[in-house]
């Protein structure tokens, strides 16, 4: 009879301990600053808490009251959801048209796109949303220019039908960030499909939905999930536009403003903790929807 094989020892990597102690002061961060607040202001959100006292158990209270007494939760959620619709699909056509033409051959092609870029570095800064308040105020530039040709608006940030549009404009003169992660997309195309395409005799619209599109479209994917978990969370322009206060009528009213009123104005922490929790269902569901749709309209290498 043979002699029975030795048990086999699993041998620990010589160097597994370092890797903990590198990865200690990220696992702390996230446990610390992303994971604990998260528990705890889940735990809020069931209670009535005002900042300095000792929290008190409501239940679904919170929840309740937002979904069916607080009429303008809803009308910051009105205001949210349009500023996605609106702001998201123009600012990544912007991108991605701006991108095509950057990505022919030009002279001073680096500072065409470092100039286009820069935008995305300044646009959420409050001195960049100081300077938007001012052109698109009553007698600002923007005022001052279309009375010229005869529209008289007043100045848009004063118009309830207008001041959610200074924010979208905003939104779209920061375009450059998208726009780079197109320009890397479509230098991944290669040359030989246009080619086949002119051969073809494929004309310009046709090149682009038959051969740039399908290729860059999960680029497309990629940036059409940032831009829109951006836009739910937008915040620094509508609170300096608005002066903080969303108005005209709540048209600027943001969803994110709304939730600072409430946890920093009112010092309703555990009512804002509720409103927060529901942004992320939200964020998480569009996320879990775009996502699904992706495998209709997406294309990956080696796709048949």
């Amino acid at each position: 009879m043979s002699a029975a094989a030795p048990p086999i020892r699993r041998v620990r990597p010589r160097y597994q301990n370092a890797a903990w102690v590198f990865l200690s002061p990220w696992i702390m961060g996230a446990a610390l600053l992303t994971i604990g607040p998260m528990i705890a202001s889940l735990v809020l959100s069931f209670t009535d808490y005002d900042l300095f006292g000792t929290p008190n158990f409501v239940g679904i209270d919170n929840y309740r009251r937002m979904f069916v007494e607080d009429q303008r939760f809803w009308g910051a959620v009105r205001v949210t959801l349009n500023y996605v619709i609106v702001a998201v699909p123009l600012k990544l056509a912007l991108a991605l048209g701006v991108a095509l033409l950057l990505n022919r051959p030009r002279k001073a092609q680096g500072f065409y796109r470092s100039a286009f870029y820069a935008p995305s570095l300044l646009g959420g800064s409050v001195a960049v949303a100081l300077v938007w308040r001012t052109l698109f105020t009553r007698d600002g530039t923007v005022d001052n220019t279309l009375s010229l040709f005869g529209v008289e608006l007043g100045g848009w940030i004063s118009n309830p039908s207008m001041a959610l549009y200074v924010l979208v404009t905003l939104a779209i003169w920061q375009f450059g960030a998208p726009m780079v992660i197109f320009l890397a997309g479509l230098k991944q195309v290669p040359g030989e499909l246009y080619d086949a395409a002119s051969v073809d005799g494929a004309g310009r619209w046709r090149t682009f939905w038959s051969v740039t599109w399908p290729l860059l479209s999960p680029v497309i994917f990629f940036n059409l999930v940032l831009e829109m978990i951006g836009a739910f969370q937008a915040f620094t322009g509508a609170y300096v536009v608005s002066g903080g206060r969303g108005g005209p009528i709540d048209s600027t009213l943001f969803y994110t403003l709304y939730l600072y009123d409430r946890a920093f104005t009112a010092f309703e922490m555990g009512y804002a903790s509720a409103m927060a929790w529901f942004l992320l269902v939200v964020i998480g569901v569009v996320t879990l929807l775009i996502f699904r749709s992706s495998q209709s309209w997406v294309h990956y290498a080696g796709d048949e």
